[in-house]
């Protein structure tokens, strides 16, 4: 089943072909996503009226380079998925209205994808997939949970921020520092240059029972430590070191908790975050040490993206999953109301 897929939730506009009767990551036909980063900097975050403006000028377009990237015309698709939610309304708008008239006008049938199961399954696409029961780590700029994945659609949530989300950290923080907009990438290259231990910052509701997060804390220790300093280069590269180390060191232990709580020794890690390297190594080390194994979507996967939602919309409509023809997104979305898909014989 060859699925075209479409992302516009927020401020990336992207596109996809996943083809099932590929196995592994050749079922990745195709894919192209377009970044709104430069639109949006001038005003330091994402504006959703000019967000959802360019998903109407880039869409179109970036649909027809996939598909030829893709060696295919309109005609041999299958099926479109689109991201119905959750994300910015105006923008998912744009990718539900135009994947609805594309299934019409090809008479194929479509789906509304879950944003965020997207992103979980994204490393199912990978080589040697990891089977369910599972415990995913979903960690971006609008998200931090921790997930048991009992089946695919069958998800149980064991724990969440309680304020920021840590890619949310990151950038905040990262702005607090004087670094240009989106901050938490650039934070993170400083830190790779930073001296580790010349600031240690806490590892918040780590000294307590629970699998909650909160950063909020950690934001204003690195502020007042950055207030208090010489706020020079080589001051900022260790302040950014330390809060990196805050954050990786949090999210490793909330991790394996989860783990021991579910009973699981697969971990699977997906969202902008899961592309930071420091982490990824450290939840290498942790799953050696305890015997287990974390699973990660390549980088490129990692961010918002159209092949994320081409396969989890693969999947669920090869088991006969389809929505009406209604225009219909939902901004606010709890995963957990979503139809299990039945476990393959």
């Amino acid at each position: 089943m060859r699925v075209l897929g479409i992302e516009t939730s927020c401020d990336e506009t992207g596109v996809a072909v996943y083809d099932t009767a590929l196995a592994g990551a050749a079922g990745l036909r195709a894919h192209a996503v377009y970044s709104q980063i430069a639109l949006h900097a001038r005003y330091g975050g994402v504006v959703p009226e000019l967000a959802s403006r360019d998903h109407v000028r880039k869409l179109l377009p970036l649909i027809r380079q996939t598909l030829d990237q893709a060696g295919l015309h309109a005609r041999d698709l299958d099926g479109v998925a689109y991201t119905a939610g959750p994300g910015l309304v105006g923008a998912l708008l744009v990718g539900a209205g135009v994947a609805r008239a594309l299934a019409w006008a090809l008479d194929l049938p479509a789906l509304g994808v879950h944003h965020m199961e997207g992103h979980l399954l994204a490393p199912l696409m990978e080589d040697d997939p990891p089977q369910a029961p599972f415990v995913a780590l979903l960690v971006s700029g609008g998200h931090t949970q921790l997930v048991a994945v009992e089946q695919i659609g069958r998800y149980r949530l064991l724990g969440q921020t309680l304020d920021d989300a840590a890619g949310e950290a990151f950038d905040k923080t990262a702005k607090m520092m004087g670094l240009p907009y989106p901050g938490g990438p650039q934070l993170a290259s400083l830190a790779e240059q930073g001296t580790p231990g010349r600031y240690r910052f806490a590892r918040p509701m780590t000294d307590r029972p629970g699998l909650d997060f909160s950063f909020s804390g950690l934001k204003t220790q690195v502020l007042l430590a950055w207030r208090d300093s010489d706020q020079s280069d080589a001051t900022r590269r260790d302040i950014a070191r330390g809060f990196e180390d805050a954050v990786v060191d949090t999210l490793v232990i909330k991790c394996q908790r989860a783990l021991e709580a579910a009973g699981s020794k697969v971990l699977v890690v997906a969202g902008g975050v899961g592309a930071n390297q420091r982490l990824r190594a450290r939840l290498h080390e942790s799953a050696a040490r305890h015997g287990g194994r974390v699973c990660f979507p390549r980088p490129a996967l990692c961010t918002d993206n159209g092949a994320m939602i081409a396969f989890a919309g693969a999947l669920r409509l090869q088991a006969g999953q389809h929505d009406d023809a209604q225009v219909k997104v939902t901004p606010r979305w709890d995963m957990a109301t979503l139809q299990a898909l039945a476990p393959a014989a």
